[in-house]
């Protein structure tokens, strides 16, 4: 499980880094701005998203705001609470991204799977994340 895990990751994060300038966990974080209403998240829902801490995931924000592609927010309803917001550049660097990293996703991981073998393996996983201490879970 960990050299396939470690591997994967590995083959998958070359041509997202040579292509697009981008690392797997800034693709992530970039990726679920993207999904969210808006392009925004509260940070601490987007560090369990990215099952990074919040110390982490402060650090790829802080970065990522150097480079323009997010910026914070402050929370209206909680002084103490910050959204990171998707900006133009952020959401052009992750729509130009997105379609090759997931046909890279089909090429080294679906295509060795059966739809049924996919299927299974799904619902593995979330017997195995149910598994979890609830700490662990994101």
């Amino acid at each position: 499980m960990l050299r396939v895990n470690t591997l994967l990751e590995r083959a998958l994060e070359e041509p997202l880094s040579r292509d697009h300038g981008l690392q797997t966990s800034t693709y992530e974080v970039l990726m679920h701005l993207s999904d969210a209403p808006d392009g925004r998240l509260r940070l601490s829902d987007l560090a369990r998203e990215a099952v990074l801490s919040r110390s982490g995931l402060t650090r790829l924000v802080d970065r990522l705001e150097r480079d323009g592609l997010v910026h914070r927010e402050r929370c209206e309803s909680d002084a103490r609470g910050y959204f990171a917001v998707l900006t133009d550049e952020g959401r052009a660097k992750i729509d130009g991204a997105r379609g090759a990293y997931l046909d890279d996703v089909r090429e080294r991981f679906l295509s060795r799977l059966t739809v049924e073998e996919q299927e299974l393996l799904g619902d593995v996983w979330t017997r195995v994340l149910d598994g979890l201490e609830p700490g662990l879970r994101p």
